[in-house]
């Protein structure tokens, strides 16, 4: 396979081969792709200064659609600096810094920066927490208006390119019809120019980013210049450990061994029940021993000064401890079960004594009782004839 060199390369595929490594770069790219990509986009950008493509006298209506795409080489170069792994990361983010720098220089002389955008603290101003975020706020929107726009033109060039297919295989396209066909410079600059509008967001979130990496690498330097490299020695740090685990040790063997006793649960009291060793009704003294939380010198519960004492109230369990064990409430619920069984037991006797005092009833009490409705209801109509109600209602009522 013959392998080319970079410097032999035409302009527009070098870009190329740099934007794939750039796209590439995202998921996960090993550092000698990542060293060829960075020399690809610094050979676009010496080749970009000498042909002199971009002047701060035009606006992006002079710049043509061709040249557009090699705006996006300082971009693509900080980002792709910013993921170089180096010992010390300071030279590497202020590197990165600088090419996003130029990036949005080159994009607010071209009049592709937002007006809200301009003086940024990034470039050197300061601004105030409320004005920060409201920038970012916009800028998350102009980034997502961005991202929609590409979107539509990507499946609007697909939607495009099927049909073209589809109109050549029906009808023979002459020569000289290619061209026009394939004529869609307008939608290619629009295309370039939401790229490169989507990249001046990034461009400014990602130097936020840096910039504050930058100044937590810078304390964290200065704080170990001043304090010493012993602070953060490993020594340090197992001796600190040595006199823990010392502590520890000590405090257990102070503190008294202490068996606990065995408790009894539902599952033994049941065992004891069936076996005859205890029986149903007969109820069992245990109480659990309280839960001790914390260091192990608080176990014996000698608390013999005030620091012992609030250690003591702050290991404490973060739930509420039970007030009865279990074999205690299951023996409640017996109890409870016992008196409903008497009650119902009771009620059944008495209903049942009321129903023999009564007597049965038979044959000749029903008809005595049919024969006294009878003549009630007879009584009744005698009294109530048919349409009495209804006398008011009738014109000589």
């Amino acid at each position: 396979m013959v392998e080319f060199k970079m410097e032999d390369m035409a302009l527009p595929a070098l870009f190329e081969h740099a934007r794939k490594i750039h796209s590439a770069s995202d998921s996960a790219v090993d550092q000698e792709t990542l060293t060829k990509g960075i020399e690809a986009l610094r050979i676009c950008d010496d080749r970009v200064s000498k042909l002199g493509l971009f002047s701060a006298n035009e606006s992006k209506d002079d710049v043509s659609t061709a040249n557009l795409k090699y705006l996006l080489v300082p971009f693509y170069l900080g980002e792709l600096i910013e993921k170089v792994a180096q010992d010390d990361r300071i030279p590497v983010l202020k590197k990165s810094q600088d090419q996003l720098k130029e990036f949005i220089s080159i994009c607010e002389a071209l009049e592709l920066v937002p007006e809200e955008e301009i003086g940024n603290s990034a470039l050197g101003a300061t601004d105030t927490l409320a004005v920060q975020r409201a920038k970012k706020i916009a800028r998350f929107r102009r980034q997502r208006a961005a991202e929609a726009k590409l979107q539509e033109i990507r499946e609007r060039k697909e939607r495009r390119d099927r049909s073209l297919r589809a109109a050549a295989l029906s009808t023979p396209i002459e020569v000289g019809e290619e061209d026009a066909q394939d004529d869609d410079g307008e939608e290619e600059r629009e295309a370039w120019l939401t790229t490169i509008s989507l990249a001046v967001c990034k461009a400014f979130d990602l130097l936020d980013m840096l910039k504050k990496e930058e100044q937590m690498l810078l304390a964290v330097k200065e704080k170990q210049s001043q304090e010493g490299e012993h602070e953060f020695s490993r020594e340090i740090l197992d001796e600190r450990a040595k006199k823990a685990e010392s502590w520890h040790q000590k405090a257990a063997s102070r503190a008294p061994l202490i068996r606990p006793m065995q408790p009894i649960t539902c599952a033994t009291f049941a065992q004891d029940v069936i076996e005859g060793r205890a029986k149903a009704t007969e109820f069992h003294e245990h109480k659990h021993q309280p839960m001790i939380f914390g260091p192990a010198s608080l176990v014996g519960g000698r608390l013999a000064s005030e620091r012992e004492m609030m250690a003591a109230r702050v290991f404490q369990p973060g739930h509420r401890l039970p007030t009865m064990s279990i074999e205690q409430a299951g023996l409640r619920e017996m109890e409870i079960m016992n008196k409903w069984q008497e009650m119902n037991k009771k009620l059944i006797e008495e209903s049942n004594s009321s129903w023999h005092k009564d007597g049965p009833i038979t044959a000749s009490d029903d008809e005595e009782a049919a024969e006294e409705k009878a003549r009630a209801w007879d009584d009744w109509k005698d009294d109530n004839p048919r349409g009495a109600g209804n006398k008011k209602l009738t014109p000589c009522g």
